[in-house]
């Protein structure tokens, strides 16, 4: 089939995709969720839904059904919810895209996709240099789980580190080369090897002078991280530790 890639949704990996998608010499069309979109399957080699979530099914029904392929770039949806259409598929994009011009880079230098459906993604993927995985239905919301860990997640504690670090004066960015190293560890020799520091060596003393002189508002945080990484080392939280 040939006829343009539409993409439905003009947000960040919406306008990251279609910038790739271009960068590569496909015929793409970027479409904002907000228009009436009911004919974007007319001509159309396929119509990818950059959407959240939880509009997917919404607008998949009101796109009339037709030969084109329809697919989302969710992590954690099925191929259900693009019912009624025949040819479905999904295609997640396993990297953040911040912006349009940030995401289309890294969606082009070697990007892992996770795939499910219709095999008219894998010419996408391959288009884009990229590498395709299957997840399949039943697994994709613990595969999305470990998505937002790996993303989601350690942003959350860099967050933390600024706020701690703000309390002691100290520029959070003279800890971003700590956390770029322990990633890079963790790539050459797996997260349990990479682990270092007082959870793994059991100095519990340490740890309850940390829970004691940060403020209230961080400890829970703290805490459960801490007791995740004594569980990594094979340590066993000590009863009566704050």
């Amino acid at each position: 089939m040939t006829g343009p890639t539409r993409i439905i949704g003009a947000g960040r990996a919406g306008r990251s995709l279609h910038g790739a998608l271009e960068q590569v010499g496909l015929d793409t069309e970027l479409l904002d969720r907000t228009t009436d979109n009911r004919r974007a399957l007319d001509g159309a080699r396929m119509v990818i839904l950059a959407v959240s979530d939880d509009a997917i099914a919404e607008v998949a029904a009101s796109l009339e059904p037709g030969d084109a392929v329809v697919a989302h770039v969710s992590g954690s949806r099925t191929l259900e919810v693009l019912a009624p259409h025949r040819r479905r598929a999904s295609m997640h994009p396993l990297m953040s895209l911040p912006n349009a011009t940030t995401g289309a880079a890294r969606l082009l230098d070697a990007c892992h996709f996770a795939v499910c459906g219709d095999d008219a993604v894998l010419e996408i993927v391959d288009a884009l240099g990229g590498i395709a995985f299957e997840v399949a239905d039943a697994d994709r919301p613990t595969y999305h789980a470990a998505a937002c860990v790996a993303a989601n997640h350690i942003v959350t504690l860099c967050a933390q580190v600024e706020r701690l670090a703000d309390d002691v004066g100290v520029p959070a960015s003279a800890f971003w080369a700590m956390v770029e190293t322990s990633v890079a560890n963790v790539t050459e020799t797996g997260a349990a090897a990479a682990l270092t520091g007082p959870a793994a060596r059991g100095d519990w003393g340490t740890i309850a002078a940390h829970l004691e002189s940060i403020g209230e508002g961080e400890r829970a945080l703290y805490r459960a991280v801490a007791k995740a990484a004594a569980a990594l080392a094979g340590n066993d939280w000590p009863d009566g530790l704050l």
